[in-house]
């Protein structure tokens, strides 16, 4: 019985199509080799300052001793995890940064979406290049810049809004002593130097949404704000939840040096964080072993918390990060 020769080309090249894995692997890389080697840089930066560090969260298992070494440290098992969580302090920390961070969560996430639904709707193209170089440009300002900035504006003896406030018959303020402005300080200083730079991804997610979705809106009768509420934050819906996803899993950290700067023997109670404290014991007081167990401590509650995050954003309906 003869085989229709279309048939025997088409079963051809499905096999050819199927091959061994190896052969899918080495084609995809020899087809598009140029775009692997344009990810190179990035690919062997994380695997030099990522993950070939990992290996050194071996210590917080040891009594480690820079004279011994790594290898010949005497292992100690969950030590400093039981000292760590039965610490006084754990609470404190604990309190601190996850309150710092709900503050930036509630507060800070939402404004760059904000901000780029008003710089899309502006229509005259130089003033929002305008708007978009001046809300860029603290994001390019350290953190000393930034505190120092705070210091001269809210300090109670030479601050600008203290002596406005004497001036109007009010009494001052101690902003930077004063445990109940501390967080919302931090707060503040996070949305003016980064609710701009923010911006960038949403409005490339709003450059890609279709113009014929706005035009079908206006023919059904939709009014500006319900083209932005029904077309494109709708359109931009999965990159707000897989930001939102990544930032739930750095609720644990802190900018170190924001907090290290604006922080004082006043405020201490409020401003002390995981990183601040790890910092005190593992850089100035040599307790390696002990900062190392809690640094693995915030980066396991932190992929806990991506894979919580992740998996009820698919229980939503949401594609999630994987």
């Amino acid at each position: 019985m003869d085989v229709p020769a279309d048939k025997v080309t088409a079963a051809a090249e499905g096999k050819k199509a199927a091959g061994s894995p190896p052969s899918l692997v080495w084609g995809g890389l020899k087809r598009d080799k140029y775009l692997y080697l344009l990810a190179l840089p990035g690919l062997i930066y994380f695997i030099v300052f990522r993950y070939v560090p990992m290996w050194g969260v071996i210590i917080s298992f040891q009594e480690y001793s820079p004279y011994q070494g790594v290898l010949n440290s005497p292992w100690v098992g969950f030590d400093h995890f039981a000292r760590f969580f039965s610490n006084p302090d754990f609470l404190l920390l604990f309190r601190n940064t996850m309150a710092i961070n709900l503050l930036s969560l509630i507060f800070f996430f939402p404004l760059p979406i904000l901000l780029a639904v008003l710089l899309n709707e502006i229509r005259v193209s130089s003033y929002k290049k305008v708007v978009q170089s001046i809300i860029y440009l603290p994001h390019f300002l350290s953190w000393v810049i930034i505190v120092g900035i705070t210091f001269l504006l809210l300090s109670t003896g030479d601050g600008v809004v203290n002596k406005l406030l004497v001036a109007f018959g009010f009494d001052k303020v101690d902003f930077l002593t004063n445990k109940n402005y501390f967080w919302g300080l931090l707060t503040l200083q996070s949305i003016w130097k980064d609710a701009g730079w923010g911006t960038i991804i949403f409005l490339a997610a709003i450059a890609g949404v279709d113009p014929q979705l706005y035009e079908a809106a206006k023919m059904d009768g939709a009014s500006r704000l319900r083209q932005i509420w029904h077309v494109t934050l709708t359109a931009i819906r999965p990159v707000i939840v897989i930001l939102l996803i990544l930032r739930i899993g750095h609720m644990m950290d802190v900018g170190f040096e924001q907090v290290f700067l604006m922080m004082n023997g006043a405020v201490s109670d409020v401003a002390d964080v995981f990183d601040t404290y790890v910092y005190r014991l593992g850089v100035r007081q040599g307790q390696f072993s002990f900062s190392t167990a809690v640094g693995l401590f915030k980066s396991v509650v932190g992929l806990l918390l991506v894979i919580g995050a992740n998996r009820l954003a698919k229980k939503f309906g949401e594609e999630g990060v994987y």
